[in-house]
């Protein structure tokens, strides 16, 4: 098969993409990645904007049942790590029949996992929500949003996975086309149930996590049907779905590392929030601002990183090292060049990007200084990040942990107590200690990407 595009009876155009110009391929993967990443935002922001209309309690429940699903998710993407590791391998090295194996136990996984999640939160959602300092009303409504979603949440897991082995695939135009359904059902729907417009009943914080997952089970549907009536590259049968534990634990040994990784940085994440409370609502509102605008910024470098790791994984299956290592450098080499840019606009028009979400004085000049601050790490987060999901692609999830928990609990968090505590940086102190760790994790993963030791990874 060459680099064009290629079509057989009663299957999509598949392309393949061991061949071919590399960054024309990295191109055609990523760019419908960076809109789902897009669609995923603006539908945060939305559900955020109509759930505000509710008062401050909804907007602080909703807020903490948000981190607490990101934990969830931050699991399930590091369990997807295995599972695209291997359909790309086989992919690549034109296996499709154990790629089909692997994608039914994927599902095989997300159904356990969902179940799980599921129980958990009916169970257990009061007594989570008891461990943050909220008031009885912001209570009130994070328990009854949370267990909504979790009630639900096989429709999530199975929606990931889909998107996982599709992309894994080479596949990213049909998870793209189905996400722009469900995110524009989502839009639409939410301010009905949520505020109760036309004959809809005016449902409050449940109404958006009904929408939330009336959304999701469309996309589960839409998806399980490309893969049942081959609208997409790997075609998927009832047997595929009857558990095999040897390509299970396969998949979990490849991803469980990735999972820890992600718990880590979600731990690690609130603990700094914590330390930046005691200097007061602006710093802490100027750092949460800098996490939405860090949204947007790593948006294409998941894009271009997801690209990445599928031509990463797919050339290794094909046995062409050094073709899958020019890959992640022409992949981090591209996300420089978009930094570098984004860089000076940040730096000559800090106050006005801040402007946009707030415009009280003392908001904005506090959030454009750490802005500016955190603008000197950015180049080193996102080619980091960039040559990570590189050697995760390649199935090589152990090193990638070991190197992003040593940069949040050796280098990040030691020196962000030592800053506020020894010094007179105060909350700038905090900013200064990310920028370490965005800088020291590049070099980290630079070093080890250039090694080599991944391409030799067996899975």
């Amino acid at each position: 098969m060459n680099a064009v595009s290629q079509k057989q009876p009663g299957s999509v155009p598949r392309r393949d993409w061991t061949k071919g110009n590399i960054l024309k391929n990295l191109w055609l993967l990523s760019w419908p990645v960076i809109v789902l990443g897009v669609l995923y935002s603006v539908n945060l922001i939305l559900e955020m904007i109509w759930v505000g209309r509710l008062g401050s309690a909804a907007i602080a429940g909703v807020g903490i049942s948000g981190f607490i699903v990101f934990l969830v998710i931050a699991i399930k993407n590091g369990l997807g790590a295995g599972e695209r590791a291997l359909v790309a391998r086989y992919v690549g090295g034109g296996d499709m029949v154990s790629a089909r194996q692997v994608a039914g136990q994927a599902f095989v996984i997300a159904t356990v996992y969902g179940l799980l999640v599921t129980a958990i939160g009916l169970l257990f959602a009061q007594p989570i929500f008891s461990l943050f300092n909220l008031a009885p009303e912001a209570v009130a409504e994070g328990v009854v949003y949370l267990k909504i979603i979790m009630a639900g949440w096989l429709t999530e897991a199975f929606w990931m996975t889909s998107f996982y082995v599709m992309q894994a695939s080479g596949d990213t135009i049909t998870p793209m086309k189905i996400a722009i359904i469900i995110r524009v059902v989502n839009a639409v729907l939410c301010p009905f149930l949520v505020l109760g417009w036309w004959v809809f009943p005016s449902l409050g914080v449940s109404g958006a996590a009904i929408t939330y997952i009336i959304a999701t089970g469309l996309g589960m549907l839409l998806c399980l049907g490309a893969f049942f009536y081959g609208k997409t590259r790997i075609k998927l049968t009832l047997s595929d779905f009857y558990p095999n534990t040897a390509i299970i634990r396969r998949i979990l040994r490849i991803g469980l590392p990735a999972s820890i990784s992600g718990l880590s940085k979600a731990f690690g994440d609130l603990i700094v929030t914590s330390l930046m409370i005691p200097f007061g609502t602006l710093a802490l509102a100027a750092h949460n601002l800098l996490s939405r605008i860090e949204l947007f910024i790593n948006t294409p470098v998941l894009g271009f990183g997801t690209g990445a790791s599928v031509l990463v994984g797919q050339n290794l299956g094909a046995r062409q090292p050094a073709q899958a290592a020019k890959s992640g450098w022409s992949a981090a080499g591209l996300i420089s060049a978009f930094m570098i840019t984004c860089a000076v606009i940040i730096l000559i028009w800090a106050e006005k990007i801040i402007g946009l979400f707030n415009v009280e004085p003392d908001l904005v000049t506090t959030g454009s200084t750490f802005l500016r601050i955190a603008v000197t790490g950015y180049l080193g987060m996102c080619f980091g990040n960039i040559l990570q999901q590189c050697i995760t692609g390649s199935g090589d999830t152990l090193p990638p942990m070991i190197i992003s928990m040593t940069m949040l609990w050796v280098v990040q968090l030691p020196l962000a107590f030592l800053f506020t505590r020894y010094t007179d940086l105060g909350a700038i102190g905090i900013r200064w200690a990310i920028v370490i760790s965005f800088v020291a994790g590049a070099i980290a993963y630079t070093a080890y990407f250039r090694g080599g030791r991944w391409q030799r990874k067996r899975v």
